[in-house]
């Protein structure tokens, strides 16, 4: 893993970031770029094997990117996600540790609130919030 400085160059070397194509602020292009044709087609068939998964990581952040990117874009990003981890694994002899599936509720809850909140909202309902604990 000493070719590679960071884990970004890695995704980038393995094609699995959005390439930049931009000219007077307009962007023409958010193909994935073109990498190393074996690597890509693994990741991205992991991804795919990965979303399906109940409870981890991984599926939580499919799920979450689907809704606003398509299923697609979400898997790429499922890939790079296994990528970059495989990249840690390595270099720095690790064991692989699933961060879960609640990690982005637990991250920002105020965030969660607020989604939640809006969708109630959103079907008609007011909503007054309390704190339980």
């Amino acid at each position: 893993m000493t070719r590679f400085p960071t884990s970004g160059h890695l995704v980038s070397w393995a094609g699995l970031c959005p390439r930049m194509d931009e000219s007077a602020g307009k962007r023409r292009s958010n193909r994935v770029r073109q990498g190393a044709p074996w690597l890509k087609t693994a990741l991205v068939m992991a991804a795919w094997a990965a979303a399906g998964t109940r409870d981890t990581y991984l599926h939580a952040q499919f799920q979450r990117l689907k809704t606003r990117r398509g299923p697609k874009k979400a898997v790429v990003a499922v890939a790079a996600s296994i990528l970059t981890a495989a990249y840690y694994i390595l270099r720095d002899h690790v064991p692989y540790q699933d961060l879960g599936a609640d990690y982005f509720d637990r991250r920002d809850r105020s965030k969660v609130v607020r989604r939640l909140t809006w969708r109630i909202e959103a079907l008609g309902y007011r909503v007054d919030l309390h704190n339980v604990a």
